[in-house]
């Protein structure tokens, strides 16, 4: 049945007259009776009888006409609760983050989310390749990721957020020959021993652009996923790695970063989420604090 032909029926019972009715609706009497009319097809039971002149209702329209009530009841409720969810998104939103991403986001992405009452982010952090990054999305309601390029993301159904793009820099441990260079070119660093990441992890890219600039090989001598290790094997001099700025800056005293000319060394930042959980006020909301928090960083950095 459909609602709107439940309220005329309420209507009817209060106010008594198809006129009213019309009068109350802003409609025809004759458009009024010919609602009435399919609703008793639809309940499949008289709802009226004539009377006299006019119309009143059966005992199986009253009926129906109290269930019309708690019906327009139900949904004023529901439309409260959605709107006060609306101004104020609360529940859980559960949030899947890359290890360094984590470290420049999570801090003011959480204290900003603590402002908002009944709103809590549940976050965990990740480490996959690039490739797995979109899986994530089916079991949390957004996925920090980051790539090698600004190409929106494989995968049925993601809604693809950027946040920031972030420069990757040549770690040198502090007394290497290289430390006091403004800039490196490829060509500088022939002959290296690199701490690397594992076979299709972020970074593995510039490693790639190195060799084919240079027409050499890249040594890899370790390879660590964690760049909190990398940074400490950097540090002890044991070899050269490409790490992100934000993050591995200042990190250490024994470890110094140097830009890299003629490759865009950069990784984008994205936010990915599946389109059903986008729509959530709750998300959107997180998202938005997300967007905002990247902004601050990348201006607190420069930038590119």
């Amino acid at each position: 049945m459909d609602v709107k032909r439940l309220e005329l029926l309420r209507e009817l019972a209060e106010r008594g007259s198809v006129a009213a009715v019309a009068r109350a609706t802003h409609r025809t009497p004759s458009a009024v009776s010919q609602q009435l009319k399919v609703l008793e097809r639809e309940a499949g039971v008289a709802l009226t009888e004539r009377v006299g002149r006019g119309i009143v209702l059966t005992g199986s329209g009253r009926v129906l006409a109290q269930t019309a009530t708690d019906v327009a009841v139900a949904l004023e409720r529901a439309q409260a609760v959605w709107d006060d969810f609306v101004a104020t998104p609360q529940g859980e939103v559960t949030l899947a983050t890359f290890p360094t991403g984590g470290q420049m986001l999570l801090p003011g992405l959480l204290r900003t989310v603590a402002e908002t009452p009944g709103l809590v982010v549940v976050a965990s952090d990740h480490d996959p390749s690039i490739r797995e990054f979109p899986e994530l999305a089916a079991d949390h309601d957004v996925v920090i990721a980051h790539s090698s390029d600004d190409k929106p993301w494989p995968g049925r159904g993601l809604v693809t957020v950027p946040l920031l793009t972030e420069p990757l820099d040549i770690a040198l441990p502090a007394d290497h020959r290289l430390a006091g260079r403004a800039s490196l070119a490829p060509g500088d660093l022939e002959g290296e021993n690199w701490i690397g990441v594992p076979h299709d992890f972020p970074f593995e890219w510039v490693y790639r652009e190195i060799e084919r600039v240079t027409g050499s090989p890249v040594r890899v001598a370790q390879r660590f996923s964690d760049t909190k290790v990398t940074e400490s094997l950097v540090g002890a001099g044991l070899g050269i790695a490409v790490l992100p700025r934000f993050t591995a800056k200042d990190a250490r005293d024994d470890m110094v970063l140097v830009p890299l000319e003629s490759i865009r060394a950069v990784r984008w930042v994205s936010a990915l989420l599946r389109r059903d959980r986008a729509e959530r006020p709750s998300v959107r909301r997180v998202v938005d604090a997300l967007r905002a928090e990247a902004s601050r960083v990348a201006a607190l950095h420069g930038g590119v």
